[in-house]
């Protein structure tokens, strides 16, 4: 495990040392569970990110669902005579 020092500020320290009191935690772990969250996070994020970018280039290319289809689909859920997905 590497060791790595940061600098809070003092708006964020005393916050911190409560939410560990309070989780009976330490700072370190709580520390470490904000950051693992937070590049959770921005995974996510770079997989919408890509995602869209690929939509748009769908879109660019002239591959698209008329809405109609894409609403009938959606009405069909949950019916006996649920549609396939548009654009299949």
């Amino acid at each position: 495990m590497g060791v790595t020092s940061i600098r809070l500020q003092p708006e964020i320290e005393s916050p911190l040392e409560e939410l560990a009191a309070k989780l009976d935690r330490s700072k370190n772990y709580v520390i470490n569970q904000a950051i693992k969250e937070y590049i959770e996070r921005q995974s996510v994020e770079d997989v919408r990110w890509t995602e869209t970018l690929e939509a748009l280039s769908s879109i660019k290319g002239g591959s698209s669902v008329p809405e109609a289809e894409v609403n009938a689909w959606l009405e069909s859920w949950g019916s006996g005579e649920e549609l396939s997905p548009p654009g299949k």
